[in-house]
């Protein structure tokens, strides 16, 4: 069994609020998690109303899938037009 996490930092953009913030990663959340069938959550930063960090695993047979899902999920967010990657942490267990 191999199992991959991931911790991705975002800037959020036009976020004026927490409101806004969490309007943004919860729809964010919501289409990760149906679309790559990952357990996927908003971990830390919970207060600042422009940043977040977002923590997300996978687990699969083939090291190749696991790094396969997690590349597929960061193109997504980087893709959002909302927000932008500040950092991720990928580890493979």
């Amino acid at each position: 069994m191999i199992v991959g996490t991931c911790l991705i930092e975002v800037h959020i953009f036009e976020s004026n609020s927490l409101k806004e913030k969490r309007h943004v990663i919860k729809s964010l959340v919501g289409r990760l998690q149906s679309r790559f069938n990952i357990s996927i959550a908003e971990v830390d930063k919970f207060e600042s109303w422009n940043s977040s960090i977002i923590g997300f695993s996978c687990v699969s047979n083939t090291t190749n899938h696991v790094q396969s899902t997690i590349s597929n999920v960061i193109k997504f967010v980087d893709g959002d037009n909302r927000l932008e990657i500040i950092s991720q942490n990928i580890e493979i267990f």
